[in-house]
């Protein structure tokens, strides 16, 4: 499996730290929009990639970038490398003292810290001025790593995450409580290490995923920085956990491989839909031309799993291929009606952002044009983050300009993302394609 030139276009990094004030903006930030739009994602210290795939451009050091926004203006943006130990090595310094991590994967605010997560190490504290601040002082059982999809339940204000790792124990459960604190930490029975990636909650639950996608520590002998690949021999599972860990079901389903999920919802005392990205394989290996095949492409995807029957129903609920789904965060582990995702034309294409409405099983299209490429879809809430409806806001994305080799930032309209962007932000920079990001809302 190979991707488009690393070194090129909407993924090529950047090659040094920037900064700047002054923005091209056509149509009007809104004056309710105050805070920063944060990304994360891998941009080796040279500003080059070496190699050609996607397990070469996974590794690579954290870069975040920042865009602020502040009573209907653009105020600043800035991009910054993560100071971990290899950001210290790379350039001579002292690595003591440093957090040995590679918080490269997504961000996340919680219990007033904003931290950069890892796939697995331990997250890193920054602030949004893109200022390193060590290892997370509020959650310090996260610093024994994390996955980079926690949930957080804003009804509650509690984070669930785990820890999939490959040395015994493969796989671990937590709770922190609104102020960081601790609440549950158990290990969950696996019996090999398995790639996961994301989770979610319900009001009561957590669910993992045990899915076709393993170790194969071969790869390492053959040249590859993750030995991550398709198993045909593994079972597909979805593990659903009482949140307080007290209790596990396991449920089989079809082989599948899950990057993302969108939620999941108790419908009932008994019933969970849980809805993701599906893709029936991944990483599948091409022993014959020492690689992988390209990857088939993602689509929306329903689990309805009964409780008591111990069953689940599988099916799809559109043909559009897609990827990077986010909802309104308010109703993470609650019924939600609105998706936003990122259309996905062809394996080597992010391109354009369609919002589906799960009640009338309608979706909206914003379209980007041919050659350029955009970021994953963030939905802001109007100020305050108390909405009258569930789509009451705005959603952000960053749109990669191939004839200007820039980056520029659209603010939609998240009640109708057909309608032309509220505002468009020209960056006059790029900011390479990466993985996740946040908004951080001003305090």
């Amino acid at each position: 499996m190979t991707m488009p030139d690393l070194n090129t276009g909407a993924l090529a990094p950047v090659a040094e730290e920037y900064e700047a004030d002054t923005f091209n903006v056509t149509g009007q930030v809104p004056l309710d929009l105050n805070g920063t739009l944060m990304r994360n994602g891998p941009n080796p210290f040279s500003g080059k990639f070496s190699g050609a795939d996607v397990l070469d451009w996974w590794p690579e050091a954290a870069m975040l970038h920042g865009i602020s926004f502040a009573d209907g203006r653009v105020t600043h943006y800035r991009n910054r490398w993560v100071r971990s130990q290899n950001y210290a090595a790379y350039n001579g310094d002292a690595v003591d003292g440093q957090v040995n991590s590679n918080p490269n994967v997504n961000v996340l605010e919680h219990a007033g810290e904003v931290l950069a997560l890892a796939e697995g190490g331990p997250p890193v504290r920054v602030n949004t001025s893109l200022e390193t601040l060590g290892q997370s002082d509020l959650h310090p059982a996260l610093n024994n790593g994390v996955t980079a999809h926690p949930k957080i339940d804003a009804v509650t204000g509690e984070l669930m995450c785990f820890r999939a790792d490959w040395a015994a124990p493969f796989l671990t459960y937590s709770v922190f409580d609104r102020d960081g604190k601790q609440t549950v930490a158990q290990e969950v029975d696996l019996a090999e290490p398995s790639m996961m990636h994301d989770m979610a909650i319900t009001a009561r639950h957590s669910i993992l995923m045990d899915l076709n996608v393993g170790y194969d520590f071969t790869l390492f002998d053959e040249g590859y920085r993750i030995p991550i690949c398709w198993d045909d021999k593994r079972k597909s599972r979805i593990c659903v956990l009482a949140r307080d860990g007290s209790a596990t079901q396991w449920f089989e389903i079809e082989p599948c491989f899950i990057q993302h999920v969108v939620n999941a919802s108790e419908r009932s005392t008994d019933i969970i839909e849980f809805d993701v990205v599906r893709y029936p394989w991944y990483l599948k290996r091409d022993l014959k031309n020492k690689g992988f095949f390209p990857n088939p492409l993602g689509v929306l995807w329903r689990y309805t799993i009964d409780l008591v029957k111990g069953q689940v129903r599988e099916r799809q609920l559109d043909d559009l291929n897609i990827e990077l789904p986010r909802i309104n965060e308010s109703f993470i582990g609650y019924p939600n009606r609105y998706v936003y995702a990122v259309v996905q034309p062809s394996d080597q294409e992010m391109r354009g952002v369609v919002c589906y409405d799960l009640v009338t099983n309608s979706r909206q299209l914003h379209q980007v044009a041919a050659g350029d490429q955009n970021s994953e879809p963030i939905f802001v809430s109007r100020e305050g983050h108390e909405s009258s409806s569930e789509n009451d806001g705005y959603v952000l994305v960053c749109v990669f300009r191939q004839t200007s080799n820039t980056t520029e930032i659209r603010i939609l309209d998240a009640a109708d993302i057909s309608t032309p962007p509220l505002a468009t932000v020209e960056l006059g920079r790029r900011i390479p394609a990466g993985f996740h990001g946040a908004w951080i809302a001003a305090s």
